[in-house]
């Protein structure tokens, strides 16, 4: 098989991975307006151009989806210790952060920190807040936290995501990949 196409199939493989992941993942019963928007992730705003440079370096490649990571490592999300962070581009356009995590102590640290900066967690019934999959989710007009901790498997995910650009970035992890004929899988 030709390397590109062996590369070109195993990227839409991860990206359908991803997508197939956050797709599954039980819908929130409700959103927590968002108390104070950020608008993009520290101080980068959705929308800006991003490349690779000295504080970031290109992890993974695909004709309008570009990840990247911190050379130096992630840096803490308020007081807690992440496993990953990896800035996410649509079209050369910042569109979304992804973080990983593991641990109780490490999730609780997050959702209070997330309370503090976004707004309380709507404790209503109804609210995934209990269980083997807690969904926690913080809306504002131009962000979207959603946050995603398997207590069985004790670890987590984070998706900032510039809510105009969800459904694109979406939609662009499903675009037909040339070497594979049109076919999405």
């Amino acid at each position: 098989m030709d390397r590109s196409i062996f590369l070109a199939s195993v990227q839409s493989l991860l990206a359908l991975t991803t997508l197939l992941f956050y797709m599954l993942q039980p819908p929130p019963a409700s959103a927590v307006p968002m108390v104070n928007d950020p608008k993009g992730f520290e101080g980068i705003p959705w929308g800006a151009a991003f490349s690779e440079s000295p504080e970031f370096a290109m992890v993974e490649d695909t004709p309008l989806i570009k990840s990247y990571e911190l050379k130096q490592g992630p840096p803490p999300l308020g007081p807690a210790k992440v496993d990953s962070m990896r800035f996410q581009t649509y079209n050369g356009q910042f569109v979304r952060v992804v973080i990983r995590y593991h641990g109780k102590a490490t999730h609780d640290q997050i959702v209070g920190y997330f309370q503090a900066q976004y707004g309380p967690l709507d404790r209503t019934p109804g609210q995934i807040s209990k269980g083997l999959v807690q969904q926690y989710n913080w809306q504002g007009d131009e962000s979207e936290i959603v946050l995603t901790y398997e207590s069985t498997k004790d670890r987590g995910i984070i998706f900032f995501e510039n809510r105009a650009f969800a459904l694109k970035f979406s939609e662009g992890m499903m675009a037909p990949d040339p070497n594979l004929g049109g076919a999405t899988y």
